[in-house]
């Protein structure tokens, strides 16, 4: 028991770590390391819990910071898409959803590093608002991958590495909370949840600190590019993770 309590000790401050830093990230760490121990419906509602405490924390410290309208209209275009990512978890093919996701997000990845030429936004734009909230709900409601769509519209807006931090959280925030909701509703946020997300608050908290002092360091310029690295290990994760448990 006090090996599996240094555990989630550790990958809690590791993954938030993550999140703190580059805005998101942080469950496709935590799940995957979690549930080598302990079970996936204990595993995934703490993952939330500690991703509202870590969005809570950061819309606290940088409100400034947060693009409103922006995290606004992502916000509800997700909601609209949150169903149909639903029914491709329960209806799709799992596997070749996966592989095709993993794909995306490496191809455009490698786009997005190496191409001359990228779409620039000088003002928010509700087209691409549209279709990247929309497609932010589909990936999340369907493997929990709300990220990459965000990094799209982030990058298209030129946002700061500080801006861009802040404005995720505020997405993140109340996505979570609803999630949340659900799975107390569903009776998963149990007695075992509360005491693991208890033994993490102590990493959780310096490694939020620590990712925001970790953000600041990081040149506006070369800040996409180590998201864009981080989404093509993501690509990779949803491939290998596929064709292993195929």
């Amino acid at each position: 028991m006090e090996f599996l309590y240094i555990y989630i000790f550790v990958v809690s401050f590791i993954s938030t770590l993550v999140r703190s830093t580059f805005g998101f990230g942080e469950s496709l760490i935590a799940v995957p390391l979690f549930i080598l121990f302990i079970p996936l419906e204990i595993a995934v509602p703490l993952s939330v819990l500690i991703s509202i405490l870590v969005a809570l924390v950061v819309v606290v410290q940088d409100h400034q910071q947060i693009h409103f309208n922006s995290a606004k209209w992502l916000i509800i275009f997700a909601v609209l898409g949150i169903p149909i990512g639903l029914l491709i978890l329960i209806y799709g093919s799992e596997f070749w959803v996966k592989i095709a996701l993993g794909l995306l997000i490496i191809l455009y990845s490698l786009y997005a590093i190496f191409g001359k030429k990228r779409l620039s936004l000088k003002t928010d734009n509700m087209l691409w608002l549209f279709v990247c909230g929309f497609l932010s709900g589909i990936l999340g409601g369907a493997y929990g991958v709300n990220g990459p769509p965000l990094v799209v519209y982030g990058n298209m807006r030129s946002w700061s590495a500080k801006h861009f931090r802040a404005t995720l959280q505020a997405y993140f925030l109340p996505a979570s909370f609803i999630a949340a909701i659900g799975y107390f509703a569903k009776g998963l946020i149990t007695s075992d949840v509360l005491e693991y997300f208890l033994i993490s608050l102590p990493a959780v908290f310096p490694a939020i600190f620590l990712g925001r002092y970790l953000n600041r360091k990081i040149k506006d310029n070369s800040f996409f590019k180590y998201v864009y690295f981080g989404l093509i290990a993501i690509g990779a994760f949803l491939i290998i993770n596929s064709l292993l448990t195929k």
